[in-house]
């Protein structure tokens, strides 16, 4: 069935608006990330902190993972082609999917390597500067999960969402290394063993936080319907077409930042084939034209009662 002019001009801005939203919110995390990787590698080797070059190693863990969203959102808003006829809008899920998988392996290399250390020699009390520096880090990651918590919820965007729970917990466990290197001359004989303890805590977190994004962003890729409230939307504007009797059945899964529906309306089984396909046309043009992130709709027509 054929997209209306006003679906071209209207929805196809609106979209445009959202990966730019996306890919807005991917650089910024980027650029921090950078940032915070200086920080924490200078710092660490400074002060021999074991815990600042375990969140520098994580950083730069996150580096590469907001390259991957950055490149996947452009990837994503391909048109269809033969290889694709359902586009490329997947690469979202993929980049999210990838982010968490890092996330939870490089948190395991760290805490082994963390606990290989606390055998050597190297074991010692790490100067409170370290500590502070910690703190310092964990406001500006938490700031930035603010930010792009609140746009992955708006843009409903799985690969951002992981990416904000990564500096959640990265936020978390900066938080904790701050918060234990500063108290460490409270511990007594075993303050030198502080920073390791704050690098094992930094990991747990983050093999928690890689577990959760997973299993969230596995789902989408296993097609499962679309949230509550896309639903009734798409229920409430196809039922208000004209001529439909009733919606049967409908199908809405979630792939990258859109959405693929798939809908059976009943109609009048007097009608002639041809108006039933007009019916069909208007449900159609009707939701891609109030819904623009629904990229395609499939609209099977049924008899009424049959």
């Amino acid at each position: 069935m054929s997209i209306s002019p006003i679906r071209d001009e209207a929805s196809l801005a609106d979209r445009r608006q959202v990966y730019h939203d996306a890919g807005r919110a991917a650089v910024w995390g980027l650029g921090v990330n950078v940032l915070l990787v200086m920080i924490k590698l200078v710092g660490g080797a400074a002060f021999g902190s074991a815990a600042l070059l375990a969140d520098a190693v994580n950083s730069i863990g996150d580096v590469a993972s907001a390259i991957a969203v950055r490149v996947a959102l452009l990837v994503a808003q391909r048109d269809e082609d033969d290889d694709h006829p359902y586009g490329h809008t997947k690469a979202e899920s993929i980049a999210g999917l990838s982010v968490s998988l890092v996330v939870t392996l490089s948190a395991i290399l760290l805490g082994m390597e963390t606990l290989r250390s606390l055998t050597g020699a190297n074991v010692h009390q790490v100067a409170p500067i370290a500590g502070w520096l910690a703190i310092g880090c964990a406001i500006i990651k938490e700031t930035l999960y603010q930010y792009m918590s609140r746009t992955a919820d708006r843009l409903r965007s799985s690969a951002l969402g992981a990416a904000a729970w990564d500096h959640r917990s990265d936020a978390l466990g900066s938080a904790a290394v701050g918060t234990a290197l500063l108290a460490s001359p409270l511990f007594g004989p075993v303050a030198n063993y502080v920073d390791s303890a704050a690098a094992l805590i930094v990991c747990g977190f983050l093999v928690f936080t890689g577990v959760r994004m997973f299993a969230s962003v596995a789902r989408e890729l296993m097609d499962q319907q679309a949230d509550e409230a896309t639903i009734a939307d798409i229920r409430r504007i196809a039922s208000q077409v004209d001529a439909v009797a009733e919606v049967e059945k409908l199908r809405v899964r979630k792939s990258g930042l859109e959405y693929f529906a798939e809908i059976h309306v009943q109609v009048d089984g007097e009608l002639t084939v041809s108006e039933g396909h007009r019916i069909g046309h208007s449900v159609k043009d009707r939701l891609l034209v109030a819904i623009p992130r629904l990229r395609d709709v499939h609209v099977h027509v049924e008899p009424f009662g049959g």
